[in-house]
């Protein structure tokens, strides 16, 4: 404990005697952490929930998706599907903001909620982020809704066809029931107008069941495009630089290189006498760090 007490007081006897030293070096480093946060261009942060979009008309076991998540995930880092958003908001793609844009675009795929895929970006304004944002998911819903257009043009064909059917079959029903109402409760012709009134019902019924089904397969609750679940959010304040952690690191790292620098002089004043005292003839006394118990 002895040695540590002496050293500790030499070190603050040597930051003393070196304030000028210290002082510059600490001057020097907060300079320069001022510079860097003023000439440093800020970045907001745009986080977007993207859904992928669905047409519940797939056969069993298929996934009704318009593409796979994996896919999809894929597909957002794709170059020409970059390339493409960067168009549709306006922006050069050889530029800095497309830059960032590629380099801080970030997927977190939520699998178990829809599934969803988070997506966070930064951009130079929070108006850009905002922008790219949303032009990254109309980019993806473009892209979605040509692959789905083909899946649900047949749906609704077949439900155009069931209804077609179904009021073809409810024609029928109609004229036999007439054809029953004028034969009477008896004859030949009663129980054959009878018999084809019950395998009508019954087709109308399958009819009216495939139509119910189909139209619920086609609702929005089932059937849906890709698209931003809710409005995009936009950080309230740059999320680079932080200036107060590039403030606090700068003052610590400004503290460190002031001792280190106030060491480093003083080692060299003492290095300078000791030349001085060999050139003399004399010997140098030894630093005080040096002290023997």
């Amino acid at each position: 404990m002895q040695y540590d007490e002496i050293y500790l007081i030499d070190t603050w006897r040597i930051l003393v005697r070196e304030w000028k030293w210290c002082v510059t070096a600490l001057l020097l480093v907060l300079a320069v952490t001022f510079a860097f946060l003023h000439t440093i261009s800020p970045q907001w942060e745009a986080t977007a929930w993207i859904q992928i979009g669905q047409v519940d008309t797939a056969p069993p076991g298929q996934d009704p998706k318009a593409e796979p998540l994996q896919r999809v995930l894929t597909r957002l880092q794709l170059e020409a599907f970059q390339r493409g958003v960067l168009q549709r908001a306006g922006l050069v793609p050889r530029t800095r903001e497309a830059a960032l844009y590629r380099k801080s675009m970030k997927l977190e795929p939520q699998p178990y909620a829809g599934p969803l895929i988070k997506l966070t970006l930064r951009a130079y304004a929070p108006q850009q982020a905002a922008q790219l944002a949303d032009a990254t998911a109309s980019e993806l819903q473009a892209i979605h809704q040509a692959i789905e257009a083909e899946p649900l043009a047949r749906a609704h064909a077949r439900l155009d066809e069931l209804r077609s059917e179904l009021q073809t079959a409810l024609a029928d029903r109609d004229r036999l029931q007439q054809a029953v109402a004028s034969a009477g409760k008896s004859g030949t012709d009663a129980l054959t107008a009878s018999l084809l009134l019950a395998g009508r019902n019954g087709e109308i019924h399958n009819l009216q069941q495939a139509q119910s089904e189909l139209a619920e397969r086609l609702s929005a609750n089932y059937t849906y495009g890709t698209s931003l679940m809710w409005p995009v959010e936009v950080s309230g304040a740059p999320v680079f630089p932080n200036r107060i952690a590039v403030w606090a690191a700068g003052v610590v790292l400004g503290l460190f290189l002031a001792a280190m620098a106030a060491i480093a002089r003083d080692a060299l004043r003492r290095a300078a006498m000791a030349r001085s005292a060999l050139r003399r003839g004399v010997q140098p006394n030894p630093p005080a760090t040096a002290l023997t118990p």
